[in-house]
């Protein structure tokens, strides 16, 4: 049965659209991410224009985030000091992402924008987590465990130090903002929750404590993704409610199952899936974008 979306403008199956979205929840209950980066390029391959995929895809990361930053609250895991300083970046680099993506939607280019910018961070975070799962699968075998230490690098010589006690750091708060900020543009501009970026960032450059990375990060991407949804319905008008709310059945129901499948496989074989469908997922939009279209057309004055 096909359904139309007011906003899209497109007639699409609500099986599909109730696949993608159990599809991406049963990712996000399997390897723990907000799926925002699946869920956009998947809307898009499923012929949803680019522009309501991206604002309508935070929302689904929105809600994702809100249902897993309460269970982290409930463990005390939630640096809630940390999140605000990341929310205050991700506020800032969202409002410049919308406004961007309005000036670029005015030039006809957001579309371009959107497609390149999937091929670019798909290809780079697949391309890494791949390396490092097969890295970490071969340590496991051999029995070798890796452990993180702290080390003090340039940004501990920063001003505006503040210390984080239930990340038991005392550091800059310059880092942390433009973590934030930067994530606040992807989310705007590609509609995803940037904790692909913001996870790594967080363990690696800040050094935070790997226990309050996630819950952390859920507190953030849930006000950013939230704010950055208002802000494209007023400036872009390209939220389709019926559309969030047919992906959030399906999600839903995908999230449960993948939490109950998640314990009965390897955590380093599920990074490698995970890393293999984000290659193919950038792969298949990179091919689309390279090759001649089946209708092309032209907005050249036709010749006399």
């Amino acid at each position: 049965m096909n359904i139309y979306l007011p906003i899209a403008e497109v007639s699409v199956s609500v099986t599909l659209l109730l696949g993608v979205g159990g599809g991406v929840g049963l990712l996000s209950g399997l390897f723990g991410v907000g799926g925002g980066f699946l869920m956009t390029p998947l809307l898009i391959l499923c012929g949803i224009p680019p522009a309501v995929a991206v604002a309508t895809g935070a929302n689904q990361i929105c809600a994702a985030s809100f249902s897993g930053m309460l269970a982290h609250w409930r463990r005390r895991t939630v640096d809630f000091k940390m999140g605000l300083v990341l929310l205050v970046g991700g506020l800032v680099g969202s409002a410049i992402g919308v406004q961007l993506f309005a000036l670029l939607r005015t030039l006809g280019q957001v579309d371009l924008l959107i497609s390149l910018c999937y091929v670019v961070f798909l290809g780079i975070v697949g391309a890494l987590m791949l390396v490092e799962s097969v890295q970490a699968l071969m340590r496991s075998r051999r029995g070798v465990v890796r452990r993180n230490r702290k080390r003090h690098g340039w940004m501990h010589g920063l001003p505006f130090k503040m210390r984080f006690r239930a990340s038991n750091l005392y550091i800059s708060a310059i880092p942390p903002f433009l973590v934030g900020l930067l994530v606040g543009v992807l989310a705007a501009i590609m509609g995803v929750g940037g904790g692909f970026i913001m996870v790594p960032a967080m363990i690696y450059l800040l050094g935070m404590a790997t226990t309050v990375v996630v819950g952390t990060s859920l507190f953030q991407i849930m006000f950013v993704t939230a704010a950055t949804t208002l802000m494209h319905a007023i400036a872009n008008q390209t939220v389709d409610a019926l559309l969030a709310l047919v992906l959030l059945v399906g999600g839903v129901v995908g999230t449960q199952i993948g939490v109950r499948l998640a314990p009965r496989l390897k955590a380093e074989q599920l990074r490698i899936l995970l890393a293999l469908l984000v290659l193919v997922v950038c792969t298949k939009l990179g091919v689309d974008l390279i090759i001649t279209p089946d209708e092309p057309f032209s907005l050249a004055e036709p010749l006399h």
